[in-house]
């Protein structure tokens, strides 16, 4: 948590520069992007690793959609070659806690980190410390065993979330979060 109630949530990265006058292409970490992309929006920018970004932070200038991609331009950079260095800058938001997406079957990943996970039938399989982001998102579920398990977070595998409960129900599969049985 950052101030008083607040969370910082991953909502883009920046790609490739689109143009000369320094738009941006955005891969969206997020359901929301017409909320978190607002013109006047200010994102916390950071490199995921290597030398630190050259802006803290930058704001959106202009959006649009460019067929199925998100095109941005934010007032630091006005330029191709500003774009070109600020390519791969994770751009985070700040959000109050208590903030939920719009979409009900949506969640941020503050939200997931620590409920308990249960199998089909109510029993723990662990607790969901971390939520990874790539070409699937996945549920990190530590084991009462200290094992770290990765569980596809799709509707298939994962088919109930109750934040008021604090848990995952997970459909759980031998080689999933359980082991493998012995000799398999």
């Amino acid at each position: 948590m950052d101030g008083e109630g607040t969370i910082e949530v991953v909502v883009g990265r920046i790609g490739k520069p689109h143009g000369i006058r320094g738009e941006v292409t955005v891969e969206l970490r997020t359901d929301e992007p017409a909320r978190r992309f607002a013109v006047g929006t200010t994102l916390r920018a950071e490199r995921p690793r290597g030398p630190a970004s050259p802006w803290p932070s930058l704001r959106v200038a202009a959006t649009r959609w460019h067929q199925s991609t998100l095109l941005v331009r934010f007032e630091e950079l006005t330029d191709r070659t500003t774009a070109e260095s600020a390519r791969g800058l994770l751009l985070h938001a700040t959000v109050e806690a208590t903030e939920t997406p719009e979409d009900p079957e949506e969640f941020y990943d503050h939200q997931l980190v620590g409920l308990v996970a249960e199998d089909l039938h109510g029993a723990t399989l662990g607790e969901v410390t971390a939520v990874l982001h790539g070409a699937q998102d996945l549920l990190q579920v530590r084991t009462p065993d200290g094992r770290h398990a990765l569980v596809p977070f799709v509707e298939a595998l994962v088919p109930e979330v109750d934040l008021g409960r604090g848990r995952v129900v997970v459909a759980d599969r031998p080689g999933l979060v359980t082991p493998f049985p012995d000799g398999a």
